[in-house]
């Protein structure tokens, strides 16, 4: 279907507004359900086989706005004191779209009073295409303007864990990436992201726990992006939550532990301070993880 030249205009904006903001990284308001999209060192980290899909629906609304899925996978390897992990990305806005498949594999190191350090490495691809030829305009660039590329790329990460706090610095996607060549300044480059993330589990009652936790973003040229969150934890089943990102929004998150393997998720997006909340209802967000009992008694509830 054959996308208006104005609604591309829009959604030209929106990536020019998304790259000056570093917004160029898939990222998730439960990304601390999932922090394998953002850190190769995380994988593991569970203790057991650990499955993770979230789906995102963005600017809701709008046509041609930002919709991402990824389904991720990871899990310790026995005896050896090292995880390894599968992320599948997909990530449309507009006539572009990215697709993403990359492994991580991780070291650890046990220390007393059960502190954990990995150290974590990836490698995959990612695979950029824009159907320039769907936006109906007369103008030739557009029409014979198509770009599909495939590119590698690597990761690096260390994530500090703990029963009661986890701390992680990462660069997931080391290379900077341009995949059309032609256009330079075009929205097809990637920029390299860093990522500062923590947290910690305060108890304040035999049934209740308080789990605040933030998250760092930076990008040469782009203004730090922070993400404050705070979590209320009722009966290890109920999760409520708030969250404040700079830049963009404020955001409610709701999780249920449906059971002992199943943690099901959903968050709101509220924009704050873009222009584009005239234009949208918010942001929808679904995530689902599913812990495997591979015989070694109940699982314990997972925090981070």
């Amino acid at each position: 279907m054959k996308l208006s030249f104005k609604i591309y205009i829009i959604l030209l904006f929106i990536t020019a507004y998304n790259s000056a903001r570093a917004q160029q990284q898939v990222m998730y308001t439960q990304y601390m359900f999932n922090e394998l999209a953002i850190n190769p060192a995380y994988a593991g980290s569970h203790k057991t086989l650990s499955l993770t899909a979230i789906a995102r629906e963005q600017w809701v609304g709008l046509d041609g706005a930002p919709s991402t899925q990824t389904i991720s996978g990871h899990m310790p390897i026995e005896n050896k004191n090292i995880g390894v992990g599968l992320m599948m990305m997909y990530d449309r806005i507009g006539v572009t779209s990215q697709t993403g498949v990359y492994a991580s594999s991780a070291y650890k190191i046990d220390f007393d009073n059960n502190l954990t350090l990995s150290m974590g490495l990836s490698a995959g691809f990612t695979y950029y295409n824009a159907e320039l030829s769907q936006i109906n305009s007369s103008d030739v660039a557009f029409a014979n303007g198509d770009v599909r590329a495939t590119k590698p790329n690597v990761g690096v990460g260390f994530y500090l864990s703990h029963e009661r706090f986890y701390a992680g610095l990462s660069s997931p996607q080391i290379l900077e990436l341009q995949f059309d060549n032609d256009n330079p300044d075009s929205d097809s480059r990637i920029a390299r992201h860093y990522f500062l993330t923590g947290g910690y589990l305060f108890d304040v009652s035999p049934m209740v726990k308080i789990k605040p936790s933030t998250l760092l973003k930076y990008v040469q040229g782009a203004p730090l992006n922070i993400d404050l969150n705070a979590t209320v934890i009722l009966q290890e089943m109920f999760w409520v939550g708030l969250s404040w990102r700079s830049f963009d929004s404020f955001d409610g998150l709701l999780q249920f532990q449906a059971t002992d393997n199943l943690l099901i998720g959903y968050s709101y997006d509220f924009l704050t301070t873009s222009d584009l909340k005239r234009v949208n209802s918010g942001s929808h967000e679904i995530m689902l993880n599913y812990r495997f009992n591979l015989g070694k008694g109940k699982l314990r509830p997972n925090y981070f």
